[in-house]
């Protein structure tokens, strides 16, 4: 039920800059830079889509609609390593991280049966492709500093039965070996995806993540992709934490200013809803000591599926950028 973002936006190597082009008063669009290390110590991708958007705008004299795509550029959201070229996808991060100083946010969402057939199915063709997936990830990243937001939904969708019982122990045994192979990483910190507030039942969700590897993880992920409050995710994440030794969470605030859309379909709730808005900026500096962090894990702007008159999972959408950047606090 995620967005699906494989097949990340081609990286400049060295690239500084968001490009050039026309602010709409004669000059140039201002790059795109790091934020303070201090309180976001994570990469900002000068080439990302958002990033090509205000550069486009700004081109085209749109001055308004680039300051507000801006709000998403200036931001660091998680890269989605793709299927085919792992280890240089999640080097070319890593290196381009490193040469900021920064850490980089990567997103793993390729586990075999991904999303029980739903806009982001597919993922890798077996459980030994899997692994040799992640051994390129980890490869790619080698010694260099980066965290790790492993398989959203794939605990979640062993234990509200989306999916098959044949494919159960294969995941667990893939999710445990995926959190020991990027642990044995010098630099690399490690959260699980645990589903969401929304989900709402800690207790269920207890024994499945510490079968995928949670207690060799640095913690879990709440809200990825997902709308509710950081006020709802913290307390989810609290309740969850206290049943799984205390473990520390990340929290998805991307796109969670407004909190959750509760109108049509519940089963649709979470694709593509409108009336939504960019949440708290990522920073380490939480409203909870077991928060570790807010990220911005769901790259704002991209759609979630073909739903609502979006595009498929993953494309940019600019309309949908802007609604979420004008509708931000």
């Amino acid at each position: 039920m995620l967005g699906l973002v494989l097949g990340a936006v081609p990286l400049a190597a060295g690239c500084s800059s968001a490009g050039g082009g026309d602010d709409g008063d004669g000059g140039k669009a201002a790059a795109i830079t790091q934020r303070p290390k201090e309180a976001d110590p994570f990469w900002v991708n000068p080439d990302s889509r958002a990033a090509r958007q205000v550069a486009a705008y700004a081109k085209e004299g749109r001055g308004a609609e680039a300051a507000q795509i801006r709000k998403i550029a200036e931001q660091p959201t998680g890269e989605w390593i793709g299927p085919e070229n792992p280890e240089r996808e999640a080097r070319g991060f890593t290196e381009a991280a490193q040469r900021a100083g920064r850490t980089a946010l990567l997103v793993l969402y390729n586990i075999p049966h991904r999303d029980c057939g739903q806009y982001s199915r597919g993922g890798a063709a077996d459980g030994n492709a899997y692994r040799a997936w992640i051994d390129g990830v980890a490869r790619g990243i080698g010694d260099r500093s980066a965290t790790v937001v492993l398989e959203p939904d794939a605990v979640l969708h062993l234990v509200d039965g989306c999916t098959e019982g044949a494919f159960e122990e294969e995941r667990y045994d893939l999710l445990s070996g995926a959190v020991d192979r990027l642990k044995s990483l010098k630099n690399t910190r490690v959260y699980l995806d645990a589903g969401n507030a929304g989900w709402g039942r800690p207790d269920e969700i207890r024994e499945p993540l510490e079968r995928a590897g949670v207690g060799r993880a640095d913690g879990f992920a709440v809200n990825v992709s997902n709308f509710y409050s950081t006020r709802q995710s913290l307390e989810y994440g609290r309740q969850l934490s206290a049943k799984v030794g205390g473990k520390h969470f990340v929290v998805d605030t991307s796109r969670n200013g407004n909190g959750p859309y509760t109108a049509g379909r519940p089963d649709e709730r979470w694709c593509n809803p409108p009336g939504r808005a960019l949440g708290e900026p990522p920073t380490t500096r939480t409203a909870d000591p077991l928060a570790d962090a807010y990220l911005w894990v769901k790259r704002p702007g991209e759609s979630d599926g073909t739903c609502k008159g979006g595009p498929k999972a993953g494309d940019w959408w600019a309309d949908y950028a802007l609604k979420l950047a004008r509708a931000s606090r």
